[in-house]
């Protein structure tokens, strides 16, 4: 039964996503056709588990695998070159999550790695419903329809395959994929392939029959060729040494991808900077209130915001600051390493993922700020004092969970005195 429950998935929730992606279009509807894909080859290696047994090995589970990988590969892909795509929120959230297919290589509880893929894109999707909740009901719905996706894989896993990917056929194995045999072994090119060895067994008892006599062949050893008595036999032949050869490391630089090139541009209402390297001095000017900036890629460069815009976000950054005026949304760090952020006038909502190292100082109009951080670390605040110093404050890392009764789990922060 676990196929046709299988296909109640793909024919319900995937279904309405599918629909609502096309509606949406663009690279929404694009995406979505890739997910439909990998969903679809991942209905065939279940039908094909439950006709036939297991693998003998893994590299044979892996390659009855690999359609399904493939298709994960460009959906992710396709989110990686859409970066300036005003759906990016929607293909991240799939993206993220879209691993959750990963489910039938997890032993030996492979449901709650799905719960833990649906999850992985929330940060994602709550942005869409964010950033779409008052403008086209449309897009809340595509999340709900692909949550509820998630969710019904993962219910359908614990109950089909709550220990691991079941192989339920009795007959035979996985079959291997159409195509050409693999040619044959090339035997030896023998003139003759029987060989007589009666001649040589008789020979050899010939010689053992001679007792005594069967040493008398044997060559005797002087004493110029006892190494203890010749110290000239003790030095053998020079070490091998390896020369010199560049080939692999030549081919290893060759492999590094070169540094692309840096860009500063503005398509529509989005000011796109990538690639910056050891650049202070990079301003955004005669920006609009709807307008947003969006920095990726950065290395040891500072932007500077000059008015009040919509929002700025920091992707994949390093050791580098944004100073800006004033935002309408919020101003987002995703994948950044040791960075900087400095507000004059009023941010509402700081958000912070997957970053490490993370410089935030307000100003005295941005004490109401929300900060929402989620999988950082080394975040601290810095609060201005009326002598225009600093309080410096850190974000809360760990946290302590108890069982409250009926209220259920109860989360409080824990301060790390260290």
């Amino acid at each position: 039964m676990s196929v046709p429950a299988y296909q109640d998935i793909l024919a319900g929730p995937l279904a309405t996503y599918c629909e609502l992606s096309k509606k949406i279009g663009g690279d929404v509807a694009t995406h979505a056709q890739l997910v439909a894909q990998a969903f679809h080859s991942q209905l065939e290696f279940l039908e094909l588990a439950s006709r036939s047994k297991a693998p003998a090995n893994q590299n044979e589970t892996m390659r009855l695998l690999q359609p399904t990988a493939d298709k994960i590969t460009a959906i992710c892909s396709l989110r990686d070159k859409n970066r300036a795509s005003p759906y990016f929120n929607h293909l991240s959230a799939i993206s993220e999550s879209i691993p959750a297919l990963g489910w039938v290589n997890v032993t030996p509880a492979p449901s709650p790695y799905v719960k833990e893929m649906n999850d992985a894109g929330q940060f994602y999707t709550n942005r869409v419903l964010k950033d779409w909740k008052e403008k086209d009901k449309t897009h809340v719905e595509w999340v709900r329809s692909w949550v509820e996706t998630l969710v019904q894989l993962q219910q359908y896993v614990k109950q089909y395959h709550t220990t691991g990917l079941v192989w339920s056929g009795k007959n035979g194995i996985a079959p291997a994929p159409p195509g050409p045999p693999p040619p044959p072994m090339a035997l030896p090119a023998f003139t003759d392939l029987t060989i007589d060895n009666s001649k040589d067994r008789s020979a050899l008892f010939a010689e053992i029959n001679q007792g005594e006599k069967i040493t008398s062949s044997l060559k005797k050893v002087t004493s110029n060729m006892q190494t203890h008595k010749n110290p000239s036999l003790r030095s053998g032949p020079a070490p091998f040494k390896a020369t010199p050869n560049n080939t692999q490391v030549n081919n290893f630089k060759s492999s590094v991808p070169a540094e692309k090139p840096p860009v500063f541009k503005r398509e529509g209402k989005k000011w796109i900077i990538e690639y910056q390297k050891n650049n202070p001095s990079l301003v955004v000017e005669g920006a609009e209130m709807n307008n947003v900036v969006y920095m990726f890629g950065c290395v040891n460069s500072t932007l500077t915001v000059k008015g009040k815009i919509n929002s700025v976000v920091l992707d994949s950054c390093k050791k580098s600051s944004v100073v800006f005026d004033t935002l309408v949304s919020s101003a987002e760090f995703i994948n950044c390493q040791s960075v900087q952020m400095q507000v004059l006038g009023k941010v509402p909502t700081i958000s912070i993922d997957k970053t490490d190292g993370c410089q935030m100082y307000l100003s005295k109009d941005s004490l109401d700020v929300v900060i929402v951080s989620s999988k950082s670390s080394e975040m601290n605040v810095l609060v201005p004092k009326p002598n225009g110093d600093y309080s410096e404050y850190p974000v809360p890392e760990q946290f302590r969970t108890t069982i409250s009764g009926s209220k259920g789990l109860v989360t409080e922060a824990v301060e790390n005195k260290g």
